[in-house]
């Protein structure tokens, strides 16, 4: 295994950094770089500043532009005690080498930083290994502009990649670094495909969701267990499965990896064996967090990368989550009880049209509606058996 560093340095002040485009507005941005702050705060670095500019298209050599530039440039040194930048969107190795020549600051993108808090979370050998593969599929294309980049860091956001000791300049050592966890990756896949199989003729129910919607939380309802959960993005890496039994019927409930926008395709292809959980579910239960400003968005996303995964037409129980928290931001203390029942109850409306009535609204950590939510999971779970046992169906239930 190719050590990686875990240095966590004192608290790391960062500046993010985003565009205005023609693919995307200025509230998308903004949207996008509160996400970023939350990713950042994830990482164990605290955004102390947020610069945009309007630009076409990126600049091929610094992103942003040159006046752009110099503005945080001379706050980073007004600041004086900034250790990082954070670019919103990807960049290359010679964007990188450019930016840090001017700035003088450590600077990672969007996808180095998911990265890191990808290492920083990996426990297992197999999500450690596919975090690994990820690290290397981002640095090879990056290797003329990133490796003097990554010889001068002494640890924090954005650095739990390979050790200083590993970094190589021949490609061809890189792509074997690659080329040899892939094998190991693929070990792990058919120790995972030898699981599945021998879980029988079990149905098999994947929660899925944005990162941070209480995927975690709900899976401690439905199935009594104790899957860590926080409120951090990507708080669970690793697939949980428990068998659960609801009235006699049993199947078994799968926790999977948050999704995000922006999610680097490294990670994707990296984590296919952990995807598999979802491509052979048989169910899934789609987690939102309805109290978020974006959660359509996110449920989109979600529904996207489904769509990518080929999983897009399997039985799907949408679950809006902390309705708690959204009556709270809903609702000001001035609004009459009447109108607050109208507001919910045009909430749920409109989602049982969109969802064909196969959602439920809960507040997992409040322990609301999770009856209806358990009864509508059992429901689905004895159709599928109906459908796939259908001489031995009454075993189930």
């Amino acid at each position: 295994m190719i050590e990686k560093k875990q240095i966590v340095q004192e608290e790391e002040r960062a500046v993010l950094v985003g565009l205005v485009t023609k693919e995307q507005t200025e509230q998308q941005l903004n949207e996008y770089l509160d996400e970023l702050t939350f990713l950042a705060e994830t990482a164990g670095a605290v955004t102390v500043r947020r610069f945009s500019q309007k630009l076409a298209h990126p600049d091929s050599k610094t992103f942003v532009g040159k006046g752009k530039l110099e503005e945080i440039k001379q706050y980073i040194l007004l600041k004086g005690n900034i250790h990082l930048v954070i670019f919103d969107d990807e960049l290359t190795g010679s964007q990188i080498q450019h930016i840090e020549k001017e700035l003088g600051v450590k600077t990672i993108d969007r996808s180095d930083l998911i990265l890191d808090i990808f290492a920083r979370r990996a426990k297992t050998a197999q999500a450690k290994t596919q975090v690994e593969l990820a690290q290397y599929q981002y640095i090879l294309p990056r290797l003329k502009g990133m490796w003097k980049h990554l010889e001068r860091q002494g640890g924090g956001v954005g650095t739990r990649g390979p050790g200083e000791t590993e970094i190589e300049t021949d490609r061809r050592i890189v792509k074997d670094k690659i080329s040899l966890l892939r094998k190991r990756l693929s070990e792990f896949d058919k120790q995972a495909y030898t699981q599945r199989k021998d879980r029988g003729e079990f149905i098999r129910v994947a929660l899925v969701g944005y990162t941070n919607v209480g995927k975690s939380t709900i899976m401690n309802v439905l199935s009594k267990s104790d899957v860590f959960a926080e409120n951090k993005l990507f708080a669970t890496l690793d697939t949980t499965t428990r068998k659960v039994v609801f009235e006699q019927t049993p199947f078994l409930l799968s926790d999977t990896v948050g999704f995000i926008r922006k999610l680097p395709h490294h990670l994707v292809e990296s984590f296919k064996s952990t995807l598999d959980e979802v491509r052979e579910a048989d169910i899934l239960l789609h987690v939102v967090d309805v109290s978020h400003a974006q959660y359509e968005e996110q449920l989109n996303v979600v529904n996207k990368t489904l769509a990518d995964l080929g999983a897009a037409e399997k039985p799907t129980v949408t679950i809006f989550n902390k309705m708690d928290k959204y009556e709270v931001q809903a609702f000001d203390e001035w609004l009459e009880a009447g109108v607050k029942k109208e507001i919910v109850l045009d909430l749920k409306q409109r989602w049982q049209n969109e969802t064909r009535n196969n959602c439920v609204f809960i507040s997992a950590t409040e322990r609301s509606n999770l009856e209806e939510l358990r009864q509508t999971i059992l429901n689905k779970v004895r159709d599928m058996y109906r459908i796939r046992y259908p001489y031995k169906a009454e075993f189930f239930y």
